[in-house]
């Protein structure tokens, strides 16, 4: 999609912000909003769709998961390693240029992320009457 956007191909794109700013910083590409509830810091200039569409907002987010069966101890045990790195100064501040923010979860509030982000957008599709092809 990048690839298309930066060669002319496609007019107009949704793309999550860490994979587009060096495209936009380097001129590329042209953000015309960002769909997080609140401008980006990276972007301060560029306007939310909120401040256009009141109550939209549209957030992207990366997670790691395991099998249903994975052992109590041992998702603990990956869960504390992975905010050992996400609190990291290095990694917070380059999440920061990207356009990112880290999110420091338990396994539980996680799992309720994903089910509320799941939940949400069933709700689209539903309204929307979208369907596979």
């Amino acid at each position: 999609m990048l690839t298309d956007l930066i060669g002319g191909q496609v007019q107009c794109a949704f793309d999550n912000l860490p994979a587009s700013i060096e495209h936009i910083k380097a001129g590329r590409l042209r953000a015309l909003a960002v769909t997080t509830a609140i401008r980006s810091d990276v972007l301060p200039h560029i306007p939310s769709l909120r401040e256009l569409l009141p109550g939209y907002e549209a957030s992207a987010f990366f997670g790691i998961a395991a099998p249903k069966a994975t052992p109590i101890a041992v998702v603990g045990k990956l869960n504390e390693a992975v905010n050992a790195i996400l609190a990291d100064r290095k990694m917070v501040g380059r999440l920061a240029e990207l356009g990112g923010a880290p999110l420091v979860l338990s396994p539980a509030s996680f799992g309720k992320l994903v089910i509320e982000e799941t939940d949400k957008w069933g709700k689209v599709i539903r309204t929307a009457n979208i369907k596979a092809e």
